[in-house]
C-alpha cells in the first residue's frame, strides 16, 4: 500500500474497531438498554450475518475497483462485527441435552390465547412441567389446560393476574403443581408496569417463591417501562430460593448490569446461560433456532442448581410467535 494511502487506512481501520466492539458488546460503553439499539443487539444472530455479508460486498467492491485504503478497513471492522457476534453466540451454547432435575419450570407465551388449551396440556405433559408461567393466557384458558391435565392424572392449581396497573388487558397466568403444596398470590408483590407479572408463595412456606413475568417489549417510546419492568424482576430476585419465568422481552444482554455478587440479574441466574444455551432463540419462530432472539428465560436464586434447559421447537405450528421452553433444576 503506498504511503499516502497508509494513513488513512490506518486512521478508518482504528474507528471501524471502536465501532465493531460497540456493536458487538454495547453494554461495555453503557447503550445496551438504549432505544433500537436493545432491539438490535436482541438479534445477534442476524447482526453477525449481516455485518458478515456486508463485509465480503464491500471486499469485493475493494478488489473490482482496486481501492485498498478506506474500503479495506471498512471491511475488516464488518467482518470483526460478524466475527465477534458469532463468538459471543458461540461462548454462550445453541443448546446441550437436558438432564432430569427434582423440579421442571417450563414458560409459553401463547399470543394472546392463540394456542388452544389442548396444545398448551399436551406441552406439559411431554415436559412433565410442575410450574408453567403462561403470559397472554387468560383465566379461562388456563382453567380448560388445568380441567385436561386433571383428567390425564396430572393435578395442577391455576390462577391469572388480569391487568397490570395502567397497562395493556394481557393476562398472565401460571399453573402450579399440587404435589408443590397450596400457593397464593402475593397482592403486595406489585407487578411490572404495562404487562402483569405475578409472584406466587407456598402458603407454608415449603415451596420456592415463583414469579410468572412478562415485562414490557423494548419498543421506541415505552423503553422506560421495559427498564422499570427489569428493575422489579431484579427487585424479586433477592430471595435465593425463587424462580421466575416467563416472556421477560430481553437477552442476557439486557440484565448486564442489574446483577449483584456475580448474578444476572438481581441475585438470580439465567438457567439457559448455566446450561450453556443462551443463543438458542425463542422469538420469532419464522426464525430458525440459531436466529431468533432469546427473550424468554427462567431465572433461579441461589437455592437451585440447573440441571439444563431447552428451547422446544417442536410447537411451531401451534399458533404463536413464542416458542415454550423448559429447565429442570434442584435444590442445592
Amino acid at each position: 500500500m503506498p504511503k499516502h494511502r497508509r494513513f488513512p487506512f490506518l486512521l478508518a481501520l482504528a474507528g471501524g474497531s471502536v465501532a465493531a466492539f460497540v456493536v458487538v458488546w454495547p453494554q461495555g460503553v453503557g447503550i445496551h438498554r438504549l432505544p433500537l439499539v436493545a432491539n438490535a443487539i436482541s438479534l445477534r444472530a442476524l447482526l453477525a450475518l449481516g455485518f458478515g455479508v456486508a463485509a465480503l460486498l464491500v471486499a469485493g467492491v475493494a478488489v473490482w475497483r482496486r481501492r485498498w485504503g478506506v474500503a479495506a478497513a471498512l471491511s475488516i471492522a464488518l467482518a470483526m462485527a460478524s466475527v465477534g457476534n458469532g463468538a459471543v453466540l458461540l461462548a454462550r451454547g445453541g443448546g446441550a441435552p437436558v438432564q432430569p432435575g427434582e423440579l421442571t419450570i417450563a414458560a409459553w407465551n401463547t399470543y394472546g390465547g392463540s394456542v388452544t388449551p389442548e396444545t398448551i396440556a399436551r406441552m406439559v405433559r411431554e415436559t412433565g412441567a410442575d410450574v408453567v408461567s403462561l403470559p397472554e393466557t387468560d383465566a379461562v384458558a388456563a382453567a380448560e389446560v388445568a380441567g385436561i391435565l386433571d383428567r390425564e392424572g396430572i393435578s395442577m392449581a391455576h390462577d391469572t393476574v388480569a391487568a397490570a396497573p395502567d397497562g395493556e388487558v394481557i393476562p398472565t397466568s401460571i399453573l402450579i403443581s399440587r404435589a408443590l403444596g397450596e400457593y397464593e398470590l402475593d397482592a403486595d408483590a406489585g407487578s411490572t408496569v404495562g404487562l402483569p407479572s405475578g409472584v406466587w408463595r407456598s402458603v407454608d412456606g415449603s415451596g420456592p417463591i415463583l414469579v410468572a413475568a412478562h415485562p414490557m417489549p423494548p419498543l421506541p417510546g415505552v423503553t422506560d417501562r421495559w427498564e422499570l419492568g427489569l428493575g422489579w424482576i431484579a427487585d424479586r430476585c433477592t430471595d435465593s430460593d425463587v424462580i421466575v419465568a416467563g416472556d421477560l422481552n430481553s437477552t442476557v444482554d439486557h440484565f448486564a448490569g442489574l446483577g449483584v455478587d456475580g448474578a444476572t440479574i438481581g441475585g438470580c441466574r439465567d438457567a439457559a446461560a448455566e446450561a450453556g444455551s443462551a443463543a438458542a432463540g425463542t422469538w420469532p419462530v419464522r426464525l430458525p433456532v440459531g436466529l431468533a432472539a432469546p427473550i424468554d428465560h427462567v431465572l433461579v436464586g441461589s437455592a437451585w442448581r440447573v440441571n439444563g434447559f431447552a428451547v422446544l421447537d417442536g410447537f411451531d405450528d401451534a399458533g404463536t410467535d413464542h416458542r415454550p421452553i423448559v429447565a429442570t433444576l434442584t435444590p442445592q
